[in-house]
């Protein structure tokens, strides 16, 4: 056999018959990320169809969880972002000096958490209140406040170690953190924070207590926030001021796709299998914006991508690797979620009709990542800010009100009623 007749036989063989080209290694490290990302969500799926009573006792705690496990994700993304960005450029190093890089960016990371966490749950309280105008009372803004930085909190410790881990296995095993930063932060995120949060809700609604605790948080917030922006730390104050906008604006986001979701909790509850796919549905859409958005941040900062009306080069053939992991990435998590989710004696539409709205929902949300991904990197790059900053949190939020009104759109698509 020749030469050309070899080199045919092994385009053949490569996955999805050579349509990834040169970046079948990228690919298949991003493939398993959101393969494995895909399976643990529906761990947290199982949770959430596990909590239906307590949202169901906690009035308005539903609109909420999109916001409070994007946040996870929206802080931790980009600072894997940022760690990949520094390792490309040979800026980063493990030392443990409050000034280093890495530490400036942990204590940055942790105070942008906790603050965004207490102004998440004040406006999450306006929209509860908004959202139950009838004779259902919805918990009160101190319940916000200690569900939200104390489950936030709690998840925020465990996701910024494996964050940290995943820097390891980077360098250890020679991954790149952009192709596996996004879904991984995001699955860990769904996994660690929904179940934070309905232990949280034990000290709610507890008189006295949770008024102490949520005042506590409030200020411990506070004074978290301003301290680190007086300080001299320059890279933490960048982080701190660059994302404090940008999470609000995510969060608030985030929020109203919480509140497209309690409008459709009767429909979700019909089919409790629906409440298995959910979760791994919203973070898959937003670990493939996450995934797109990380490697043309990382571009940008090298040179190698370039503001265009149409994506050319390098940004083209990324979006193109977005389109072509998102279609076996839905159809997997759509069959997980039926097939074990009906084993478990949770009620289905049908393994058919769950897989054509996963697919259906998932392509054009997946169309939504590429456009926001794209021009969102390119705008926030006009205008002098850092796309390891905004990236993740602009693509995430976007993908929560995407992810849910296309979830929806699909399920009045396909007659679920």
């Amino acid at each position: 056999m020749d030469r050309r007749r070899l080199t045919s036989v092994g385009r053949a063989w490569r996955p999805l018959g050579g349509l990834l080209g040169p970046a079948v290694g990228d690919a298949s490290q991003s493939l398993g990320a959101l393969a494995l990302s895909a399976t643990t969500s529906l761990v947290t799926g199982f949770t959430f169809a596990a909590a239906a009573g307590t949202l169901e006792t906690f009035p308005g705690l539903l609109l909420f969880i999109p916001a409070a496990i994007g946040l996870r994700g929206n802080v931790f993304g980009p600072l894997g972002s940022r760690l990949s960005s520094a390792i490309r450029a040979g800026t980063f190093s493990w030392s443990w000096r409050h000034d280093s890089l890495l530490v400036q960016n942990i204590m940055a990371s942790m105070a942008t958490s906790l603050g965004v966490a207490v102004v998440l749950a004040v406006i999450a309280d306006g929209v509860a209140i908004w959202l139950h105008t009838g004779p259902v009372a919805v918990i009160g803004i101190a319940d916000f406040v200690v569900v939200s930085v104390l489950g936030g909190t709690v998840a925020s410790i465990a996701v910024l170690g494996i964050t940290l881990g995943l820097a390891v296995a980077s360098a250890r095993f020679g991954w790149d953190l952009d192709n596996v930063t996004a879904p991984l932060v995001s699955a860990s995120g769904d996994f660690v924070t929904l179940p934070a949060l309905v232990l949280a809700t034990l000290l709610i609604q507890r008189g006295n207590l949770t008024l102490v605790l949520a005042i506590i948080f409030a200020v411990a917030a506070l004074v978290s926030v301003v301290m680190l922006i007086r300080s001299k730390l320059l890279i933490a104050r960048r982080v701190l001021i660059e994302s404090l906008p940008i999470l609000l604006v995510a969060g608030t986001l985030s929020l109203f796709a919480g509140a497209v979701l309690e409008r459709s909790v009767g429909r979700l509850l019909t089919y409790s299998v629906l409440l298995v796919l959910l979760p791994g549905y919203l973070s898959t859409a937003g670990a493939l914006g996450g995934i797109l958005t990380s490697r043309l941040s990382t571009k940008v900062h090298l040179g190698l991508v370039r503001a265009a009306p149409i994506p050319q080069g390098d940004a083209r053939d990324d979006i193109r690797i977005t389109f072509a992991l998102a279609l076996p990435i839905f159809v997997l998590l759509a069959v997980l979620a039926g097939t074990i989710g009906v084993a478990a004696g949770r009620t289905s539409p049908g393994l058919g009709v769950l897989v054509a709205v996963a697919v259906t929902g998932g392509l054009v949300a997946t169309s939504f990542v590429a456009a926001i991904a794209y021009y969102g990197t390119l705008l926030v790059v006009r205008f002098g800010l850092d796309p390891d900053n905004h990236g993740i949190p602009l693509v995430s939020a976007s993908l929560d009100v995407i992810g849910a009104l296309t979830l929806v759109g699909a399920l009045l698509l396909w007659g679920v009623a």
